[in-house]
């Protein structure tokens, strides 16, 4: 099982050592590095940054929103960023959900699986050059129909350094997740159990050889199990109670099929009555203590023993809140996996 590091997004301001962390990574032989975006900052010039200070670490995007660039805008982004830094690209994309790409892009979130189908195809079209991009799609048209009429088909001036960019899908529903292992290269997955990988078996039997499945996972250090698991809880509160609509949030769901559906309800109308606290507590240990390794230093080596009885590909190190424990984690993971 290799390694990775999640960056992820800015908060307030810049990732505390972005580089020297990447860098302590590379040096420690883990194999990609992760940066993200929602509604601040973006997930490509952090890691072009990263690219520049690193040599041989792999570079991804997890994950880069698609409304928030046409597909041949990042197809542009791709090329470039994978000439600049040898061949070292993985771009990670996903749909978000509707309360970024409406309230946020200006953009229509109906259709998200045909809105994605369509945007690989001009983005593997664009890297391929092979011709002219065309697509008579519903979501996009190239050339645009209407407007001027004056659009033509056009190929890339810039011939990419890949003909092939591994493009891997944030997914987290059923017809997501299967669309994923039909059309892309890996998966990115959201909250995931080592003792439940059986919910995305039908999803996933297409998936050919080679497919990636890079996880992310929170690693929180602690003698106190109680205490370990708090950070996960309070995420968990979050995405469950403010990050997605009422009757219409893909966690919630998630957390149904992973079999916590009451839990999850309860924690959503708990967190949305305005009692955010006592919405953290009614996180069920369990939910939290799977989808992050949690505890001490020897519980944890042995859960990772799970995680590599399943099909995961790469483990990728969630970043801590300093600079010194993300340091502290970086290692410990290394050791440990390595």
């Amino acid at each position: 099982m290799k390694l990775g590091l999640q960056m992820g997004y800015w908060q307030k301001g810049p990732i505390p050592n972005m580089v020297g962390l990447a860098q302590e990574a590379e040096d420690l032989g883990y194999d990609s590095v992760f940066t993200g975006e929602a509604y601040g900052s973006d997930a490509l010039t952090p890691l072009t940054w990263i690219g520049a200070h690193t040599s041989k670490i792999r570079l991804g995007t997890s994950v880069m929103q698609i409304s928030a660039r046409t597909p041949a805008c990042a197809a542009m982004s791709a090329l470039t960023l994978d000439h600049m830094s040898n061949g070292r690209l993985t771009l990670g994309i996903g749909v978000s959900g509707p309360q970024v790409v409406e309230g946020w892009y200006g953009q229509p979130f109906n259709r998200p699986l045909e809105r994605t189908r369509e945007w690989i195809d001009i983005f593997r079209q664009v890297i391929a050059r092979e011709g002219p991009v065309t697509l008579n799609g519903k979501q996009y048209q190239l050339p645009l129909k209407g407007g001027m009429n004056l659009g033509k088909p056009l190929k890339s001036i810039t011939h990419p350094l890949r003909s092939h960019i591994p493009v891997f899908l944030g997914a987290e529903g059923p017809k997501n997740v299967a669309l994923a292992a039909e059309q892309f290269d890996g998966w990115l997955p959201m909250f995931v159990s080592p003792y439940r990988m059986d919910i995305y078996d039908d999803s996933l039997k297409n998936k050919p050889e080679g497919f990636e499945i890079p996880v992310s996972i929170n690693i929180h250090l602690n003698d106190n199990l109680d205490e370990a698991l708090l950070p996960t809880k309070w995420m968990l509160a979050l995405y469950l109670g403010g990050m997605g609509a009422k009757n219409d949030n893909f966690h919630k769901n998630l957390m149904g099929r992973m079999g916590f559906g009451d839990a999850a309800q309860e924690v959503q109308d708990i967190y949305m009555s305005g009692d955010i606290e006592k919405a953290v507590n009614a996180v069920p240990d369990a939910l939290a203590d799977e989808i992050s390794l949690s505890g001490p230093k020897d519980r944890i080596k042995e859960r990772i023993q799970d995680w590599k009885k399943t099909d995961v590909t790469s483990l990728i190190v969630g970043r801590k809140e300093t600079a010194e424990e993300s340091l502290d984690v970086v290692r410990f993971m290394a050791e440990v996996t390595l």
